[in-house]
């Protein structure tokens, strides 16, 4: 399972590091201590239900996300792309929400274009979170990097929590039976 974002307290707590905070819930909740690998990754193994799971926090930019991915990837022998949970933000979801896919378009999310690149599939699951649309006439880039208002954070903090449990059923109950789950809310 890996969490998207860019490294440095610069980025903590931006729109960006959504996928980051994921990995930070699921490390806290099942005992995990994220340290530095050499695959340029924060990383560490848990056991979530009767799995072993490896949580990775990749510390590469955003834009580089497959450098580290993809040795991930072959670190822990994972050689099918279903078996990567890739968590992110989603500037076409409205905060609060998420949503679980397997496959499909990467909605221009140069992150997801990293990782299809150095895996070359896209083929891998996705969680992904609602950050909204910029406002106005903000670039996109501009939205995801910076820290929301208190009210905007505090419905992250929510989803990201919604979005550790999701993972989780991915992880135990397959994609499809989480899909089933969490995907039954608009937007």
């Amino acid at each position: 399972m890996v969490g998207l974002g860019n490294p440095g307290a610069d980025y903590a707590g931006t729109r960006h590091n959504v996928g980051a905070e994921v990995v930070d819930v699921l490390a806290t909740r099942h005992g995990g201590r994220l340290r530095r690998t050499k695959e340029r990754a924060l990383a560490d193994e848990v056991r979530i239900g009767d799995r072993r799971v490896a949580l990775a926090f990749p510390q590469t930019w955003m834009n580089e996300s497959g450098q580290a991915v993809a040795p991930l990837c072959r670190r822990y022998g994972i050689e099918d792309p279903h078996r990567l949970v890739v968590v992110h933000d989603e500037l076409d979801l409205p905060v609060g929400r998420f949503k679980v896919k397997v496959g499909g378009g990467l909605a221009g999310h140069n992150g997801l274009k990293s990782i299809k690149a150095h895996l070359h599939t896209d083929d891998f699951v996705r969680v992904r979170i609602g950050v909204g649309k910029p406002p106005g006439r903000q670039a996109g880039i501009d939205h995801v990097l910076r820290r929301p208002g208190k009210a905007e954070r505090t419905e992250l903090d929510v989803v990201v929590a919604e979005a550790a449990d999701a993972v989780e059923a991915i992880l135990t109950a397959g994609a499809e039976a989480a899909m089933n789950r969490y995907n039954t809310t608009p937007g």
